[in-house]
């Protein structure tokens, strides 16, 4: 008998390298973006993680200021 392992349906959380990958963006923006606070995180312990919908909130303002722009 075999077993599947189900994935899970979502990331809550991505590390840094993980936000940068999923915006298509280098690690050293995206450390940029987090130390002028256009990119929130919250710290577990020393670790600094994006949840989710900061990189959407991050994605919107993008948007906002290339419309902004226009």
């Amino acid at each position: 008998m075999s077993m599947t392992i189900a994935a899970p349906a979502e990331r809550f959380l991505y590390r840094p390298e993980e936000a940068a990958a999923a915006l298509g963006i280098g690690r050293s923006l995206v450390y940029e973006e987090i130390r002028l606070g256009r990119l929130q995180t919250v710290r577990i312990g020393r670790r600094r993680l994006v949840p989710a919908d900061y990189v959407e909130r991050y994605v919107e303002l993008l948007k906002r200021e290339a419309e902004a722009a226009a």
